[in-house]
């Protein structure tokens, strides 16, 4: 056990421990709202709060880096990326009734499972490890760096290509809807509302 470890315990926790504590609460309570709320567009800012408190966690555990990597990407990209999304389908800007599917029980069991395994896996590769948070900055730019480009460079790259593919796909998909809307000539949709007037 480590010197940070011998000096602080569970029962004497430092202002940062606390302040730790504190903002995971409010990215756990903003995550709750992202996934119950039934307004798309409020799910997608909660998502900014649950995202950004995540990078708060990152600057509290002196991983700064990590920090604004988190807010540039997921912030700044992933969310405006869903915002776009959103608008390009045309979804309800109000409150949407059917946006509850109804496997709400299968889905609440599915993210329990994962969240078990997830803290499982974290507990027993960390049992042991502790981070002197009133230390130096431990997530600096060069270790990550190293980290990343020697070690996981392949899922690095793979997630790349993942994203620019469905980005793409997103663009493919909604210029396929304009040119269906312009097309002057387009038979109409059976069942549609001119058929049928000109059937009787």
């Amino acid at each position: 056990m480590s010197l940070a470890a011998a000096q602080h315990g569970f029962l004497s926790p430092t202002g940062v421990e606390i302040a730790f504590l504190l903002v995971g609460l409010v990215t756990l309570g903003a995550a709750l709202v992202t996934v119950t709320t039934r307004q798309l567009v409020h799910a997608a800012l909660w998502l900014v709060v649950a995202l950004g408190g995540l990078a708060v966690e990152y600057l509290l555990l002196t991983a700064e880096f990590i920090a604004w990597v988190q807010v540039l990407i997921y912030v700044g990209s992933v969310v405006v990326l869903l915002l776009f999304g959103l608008m390009l389908t045309k979804a309800p800007i109000g409150h949407s009734p059917d946006a509850d599917s109804g496997n709400r029980w299968a889905a609440l069991a599915v993210a329990g499972a994962a969240a078990a395994a997830l803290v499982w896996v974290v507990v027993d590769a960390f049992r042991t490890t502790w981070i002197d948070l009133d230390g130096p900055a431990a997530g600096t730019t060069r270790v990550t760096g190293q980290s990343l480009f020697q070690h996981w460079v392949l899922p690095f790259e793979a997630l790349s290509v993942l994203l620019l593919a469905a980005l793409v796909g997103a663009i493919v998909l909604s210029r396929k809807g304009a040119a269906a809307e312009q097309l002057p000539g387009a038979a109409p949709v059976a069942g549609a509302p001119g058929e049928k007037e000109g059937a009787r």
